[in-house]
């Protein structure tokens, strides 16, 4: 196995509610939005780790929490072997560039009164990497190439684009200080779907000629089967069950991976089976449930899901965040555990 080139520990980001004054003095205690608490997750070095979940789990605020554009509330974030949450902004310029960022909007990412040739030089600028103008001009024309669009691209605006050649302009601007660590947040989302299979195909090629490493954020499970090693589920800030792609797909052990893999539309009809629709609303990231966030709206919640209760451990890779799942239960390896459809108050699983 690789070693791990990231890591977290118990991660947590937490924002305080903006209320007004009379709100302030009534209330005995600041409330928080607790986004992600209390995370433990590595991704080792080469490998590609797709993280999923509903819109609002944290999926987004844990990728900006690794790469330090926001600053965690507690936990620590190791990367290549060292800690950098306790680094100071000026500490951590070198390491910049070795992480970058893909963001889910590709149009709200790239500014707009630049030529593309300045977009994607200005991060060689900022780092100093270059011996002259005309060596990152080159620079910057090759990684243009390599995404797919052409030098005759470089001296036009974002606007000019489609939302796949914005998005292509966004991944050479994140590969231009040539990075190792590779956060993709949604960048497929806002595309049509024959635009989507491009990207992920391009992003494929760049990580072996690059030898990346990608934390792959989505909402859409077909996409993360395809492209990811790893898969990790997330739900209101927690990780419920992590696992290979095998272990995640095929031998899933908590009621919400299932929940999202029925969620998966199907084109054929007699593959589709009894759709699961979730009972209940979300709960609010400020309060929470208890022991486990998914019971209040799981099939097979009983009063001890309540509780606090520890991981189990299904193999070396599989872990599952479920009081009534483990490896006792199952002789000792994970086997596909399906749950009846649920009639609930919601009509399904949203996005």
């Amino acid at each position: 196995m690789n070693e791990p080139l990231v890591e977290l520990r118990g991660l947590k980001q937490h924002f305080p509610v903006e209320t007004g004054l009379l709100e302030r003095l009534l209330a005995s205690e600041t409330q928080t939005v607790k986004a992600v608490d209390g995370v433990d997750l590595t991704i080792d070095r080469g490998e590609t780790l797709g993280l999923v979940g509903e819109s609002g789990c944290g999926k987004s605020t844990l990728g900006k929490t690794v790469l330090q554009l926001l600053r965690p509330t507690a936990g620590e974030v190791w990367f290549d072997g060292g800690r950098i949450d306790t680094l100071s902004d000026d500490d951590l310029r070198p390491l910049r560039e070795r992480m970058q960022f893909v963001f889910q909007d590709p149009a709200g990412s790239l500014n707009p009164r630049r030529r593309v040739r300045a977009i994607v030089r200005r991060p060689l600028e900022v780092h100093g990497i270059g011996d002259s103008r005309r060596e990152r001009d080159e620079r910057t024309a090759d990684l243009v190439e390599r995404v797919g669009l052409s030098r005759n691209h470089l001296d036009r605006y974002p606007h000019e684009f489609s939302g796949g050649q914005q998005q292509r302009i966004a991944i050479a601007r994140a590969l231009s200080v040539n990075p190792e660590f590779v956060v993709l947040d949604e960048p497929t989302s806002a595309l049509d779907v024959s635009v989507q299979a491009n990207i992920i195909s391009l992003l494929e090629d760049l990580q072996r000629d690059f030898e990346l490493t990608y934390l792959f954020i989505t909402h859409d499970l077909s996409v993360v089967r395809h492209i990811s090693d790893r898969v990790a589920v997330m739900y209101l800030g927690e990780l419920m069950e992590r696992g290979t792609v095998e272990e995640v797909f095929g031998a899933y052990q908590h009621p919400y991976t299932y929940s999202l893999l029925e969620s998966i539309p199907a084109t054929d009809l007699e593959d589709r089976g009894q759709r699961v629709v979730l009972r209940g609303e979300v709960p609010s990231p400020i309060d929470p449930p208890s022991g486990c966030k998914f019971r209040t709206r799981c099939p097979i919640a009983i009063e001890e899901c309540a509780e606090a209760f520890e991981d189990r451990k299904f193999s070396e890779t599989h872990t599952v965040h479920c009081i009534r799942r483990s490896p006792e239960e199952h002789g000792g390896s994970a086997t596909p555990v399906e749950e009846p459809p649920v009639e609930a108050e919601s009509e399904g699983i949203s996005d």
